[in-house]
């Protein structure tokens, strides 16, 4: 691993399949997952985006298909969740016992003063607002993990999560790419979290070009340092195409 040392130049939309996080990619991390904004121009742009690229775009993150649905009515291009555990338009059903694991992760936040995220196919812990609490979130997600059959243990960005063992994104990556129309193209993902490190790690190993958004260390060169940038980037390309 090593720490960014480089913007990337926008890619050629005619011979690029991109493949982009949500949060902290698209749009700025808020303080709780419910309050992000959605800028006035993304659905545009990735619209315009989508087009150009004769439909090689997808938004890959580990929120769940429907959440993303909402925050992007519209969205004409793939979409894969819960962290890779999830894919619009197929059958994805969550590990055994969902309701069981939710009840517990929220018995938990509510008596530790956290906010518990549900999801389609989980369910996270956030501890930004409490982050002295982060060992005891981790020794109780982990002792459920454990004790839960179906569902690994995903750390984030302020945040812990129970998601479907097994899944990830540069898994999800693996299948999209070898579908039209992303084959044959030169990939893109776009992620800020240590969760898109291995996807990162992927799409440089195919050749492609990973890019990590905001700090922290990164096995990418390539680096855009906020949404804003990451938009600025892309319309770029749109202009460019």
């Amino acid at each position: 691993m090593k720490t960014f040392i480089a913007p990337p130049p926008p890619p050629d939309l005619r011979r690029a399949a991109l493949y982009l996080d949500f949060d902290g990619t698209l749009v700025d991390i808020a303080a709780r997952p419910e309050a992000v904004i959605v800028p006035d121009g993304l659905m545009p742009l990735l619209t315009a985006v989508h087009k150009a690229t004769g439909g090689a775009l997808a938004i890959v993150s580990g929120r769940g298909v429907d959440v993303l649905e909402a925050f992007l009515p519209g969205f004409p291009g793939e979409m894969i969740g819960s962290h890779g555990g999830e894919r619009r338009g197929h059958d994805s059903p969550p590990p055994p016992n969902l309701g069981r694991l939710q009840t517990e992760l929220a018995v938990f936040a509510t008596a530790e003063g956290l906010h518990f995220e549900p999801k389609s196919h989980g369910g996270a812990l956030h501890y930004r607002e409490r982050p002295e609490a982060e060992s005891k979130v981790l020794d109780f997600a982990s002792t459920l993990a454990r004790r839960s059959p179906g569902y690994g243990l995903q750390r984030a960005k302020m945040a812990v999560e129970l998601r479907p063992a097994g899944a990830s994104k540069d898994a999800a990556l693996a299948l999209l790419s070898a579908e039209a129309p992303f084959a044959g193209r030169h990939p893109y993902y776009l992620g800020d979290d240590t969760t898109d490190e291995p996807a990162i790690v992927w799409a440089n190993a195919q050749g492609g070009t990973g890019i990590k958004i905001g700090e922290g260390e990164t096995a990418t060169r390539h680096h855009l340092a906020t949404p804003t940038d990451v938009l600025a980037w892309l319309a770029a390309a749109v202009k460019g195409h």
